[in-house]
């Protein structure tokens, strides 16, 4: 980027029946920018961009609408939901192409929005990656916030790198976002994956809010989802662990059986049938939870091996005539896309 001219940034919002919040959203967030533009921040063709992740409420008409108001605000709808991740490339991807840095954020206005301006400061000052993390989980329930440790504890352990307390506030650079495009796997685990890059990175602290309206799209199944998707995209520990368990119990078998035959040796008899019974429903289940991770590794790789797309994009509003002509550019691939992000 040419140090004399004001970097595009884009805002890019995944969107899931945000009805009841978007229109707040918006604003707030326009009026971040605008404050940054009248600051000679950024430039003035600094863009809000929602992504509709197959809303079936009003999400995508507020946008419509909002767009033919609001100069910031740009668009595009997915044919059908493709789950938050998904949604949130499909936005970078299509931000990418007309900006010089993205921030990610969702739509219900718990990330603070005022610390936007920190990042691009950090941007500014030469950081490629800047994250959001939490100073603390004070508004979380006993049971999310011990969860939430719980998981990047294990993921340390297991040799992934997290930010600890980030989710998904973050600034990239187009240097970053162009790095992205190398990791092509279908299970794409944003949140371990952008630490890999290596790029020059900073970290902003905020206090986390409450939601600003509507109900939360990640309940506690859809969490624990995650979580396990990140942990087997990103380590074969689990499998090794269960091997570790395979020669433990046929440690303890043989030990049971020289017993066994001890006992027979000298005259005694070890009636009943409970401990043949528990001894069996416990080797079975760990059979079965074995074959189980077995599967989902397994699964993992017929989904990178088919390479579908992420995201299918059926519409998408754009504001300036810059982003205008840069999607014009290249419509076939936007709609055609393979698992791999456009460059």
């Amino acid at each position: 980027m040419n140090s004399n001219k004001l970097p595009v940034l884009a805002i890019v919002v995944p969107c899931y029946n945000e009805e009841e919040v978007l229109m707040i959203t918006a604003r707030e967030l326009t009026g971040v920018l605008q404050g940054m533009i009248s600051e000679s921040l950024v430039s003035m063709e600094s863009t809000i961009l929602f992504v509709d992740d197959g809303s079936t409420d009003k999400t995508w008409e507020l946008i419509s609408a909002m767009h033919k108001t609001n100069r910031h605000v740009s668009g595009i709808k997915l044919a059908k939901n493709a789950g938050h991740q998904n949604a949130l490339l499909a936005g970078m991807d299509q931000a990418g192409n007309f900006s010089d840095c993205i921030i990610s954020i969702d739509a219900d206005l718990q990330d603070d929005v005022e610390v936007i301006r920190q990042f691009v400061l950090k941007f500014r000052e030469g950081c490629d990656v800047v994250y959001g993390v939490r100073r603390q989980r004070k508004n979380d329930t006993i049971f999310k916030r011990q969860t939430a440790q719980a998981f990047y504890k294990l993921m340390g352990k297991l040799g992934v790198e997290l930010i600890y307390n980030h989710a998904d506030y973050r600034l990239l650079s187009k240097r970053a976002l162009k790095e992205l495009e190398r990791y092509g796997e279908s299970n794409f685990f944003m949140r371990g994956i952008v630490p890999l890059i290596g790029f020059p990175s900073a970290q902003v602290y905020y206090d986390r809010k409450e939601r600003a309206a509507g109900e939360s799209k990640y309940p506690i199944g859809k969490m624990l989802a995650f979580a396990f998707d990140g942990i087997t995209s990103f380590s074969i520990k689990p499998i090794r662990f269960l091997t570790a368990c395979g020669f433990l119990f046929i440690f303890i078998s043989a030990a049971a059986g020289l017993f066994a035959l001890f006992q027979k040796m000298n005259g005694y008899t070890v009636p009943g049938w409970t401990s043949i019974v528990l001894s069996l429903w416990l080797i079975g289940g760990l059979q079965l939870m074995a074959i189980g991770l077995i599967g989902e590794y397994v699964g993992k790789v017929f989904k990178e091996v088919k390479k579908r797309p992420r995201y299918c994009i059926e519409s998408g509003l754009h504001r300036t005539a810059h982003q205008q002509k840069r999607t014009s550019e290249t419509p076939l691939r936007t709609r055609l896309r393979s698992s791999r992000k456009l460059s």
